[in-house]
């Protein structure tokens, strides 16, 4: 069954009375098939908004096995007017079909007759600021770290690991990094903790980690659709240098790292692992 991505938004663009108009699209992970609607806001309901999916499902002649959704808006009335239909949604912030279409469409609107000067960014989600992590997960120690791509590959996802994100699609060979390519990651030696910890990472579907300058420097990791936590906060220089060697090394893989959780470095025992993707 197939994969589909989809959002509901406001473009820009306005009805022939004036009313600005909502969008509803609709694509496969593929970008196979697509398709999109459009009405006035005082129309999108569930009742609307399923009654396009099944029109979308006869047009496509198959019913998708999951749709994924990356704006938070749109979250709540998409999952409801799948669940007649019986189709779960999935929050995520990595639909890239749908986000190469938005950006197409974003250079298409100004062309209609119907567009509307107004700033427009089709990716755009509003996030509030980090919260810190509960104090009951602090862990004992964390580190910076990087494996090479073929040492990474070879090794972490053949480990008896308990909780682990590790997509196909974004293992190394997959995105055509040379085996040698230093894989950046974050490890955190949590003690008696390491399995809430990592329990509660897994809860929070975890999206990518990034080191940020400020007073002080810190850690924050990106999780749900636009959901941000204080992993640690640190002043010291030399921590501050390698978190800017994990954000360089991000930038030259694609945006690739991983985020590690075990209960010591005795090399003995992991307790989670994901593989994330920073997208520009």
């Amino acid at each position: 069954m197939p994969l589909w991505q989809a959002d509901l938004h406001r473009p820009p663009l306005a009805s022939d009375s004036g009313a600005p108009l909502w969008e509803l699209l609709l694509c496969s992970d593929d970008f196979g098939f697509s398709y999109g609607a459009t009405a006035p806001q005082a129309a999108i309901n569930k009742a609307w908004v399923t009654d396009q999916l099944t029109t979308a499902i006869q047009k496509a002649g198959a019913t998708p096995s999951q749709i994924q959704v990356f704006r938070p808006q749109a979250l709540s009335l998409l999952t409801t007017a799948c669940e007649p239909l019986g189709i779960a949604v999935e929050p995520t912030r990595h639909p890239l079909a749908l986000h190469q279409w938005l950006q197409q469409r974003a250079k298409w609107y100004p062309s209609q007759p119907n567009a509307i000067p107004i700033p427009y960014n089709p990716l755009h989600i509003e996030s509030p600021p980090p919260v810190p992590l509960p104090e009951r997960l602090w862990g004992d120690r964390w580190g910076f770290t990087a494996l090479a791509a073929y040492d990474f590959e070879q090794t972490l996802p053949y480990e008896p690991i308990p909780l682990r994100h590790l997509p196909a699609s974004l293992m190394p060979s997959r995105l055509g990094l040379a085996s040698t390519a230093p894989i950046p990651g974050v490890v955190v030696d949590a003690g008696r903790q390491a399995m809430a910890l990592a329990q509660w990472i897994q809860a929070q579907h975890p999206a990518w980690v990034s080191y940020v300058r400020g007073e002080p420097d810190g850690l924050i990791l990106e999780a749900g659709l636009c959901d941000r936590w204080v992993f640690t906060t640190f002043d010291d220089p030399d921590v501050a240098s390698a978190g800017q060697r994990f954000e360089q090394r991000k930038r030259d893989g694609q945006g690739l790292h991983f985020l590690l959780v075990r209960p010591d470095d005795s090399g003995m025992t992991t307790t989670g692992l994901w593989l994330l993707q920073q997208l520009p």
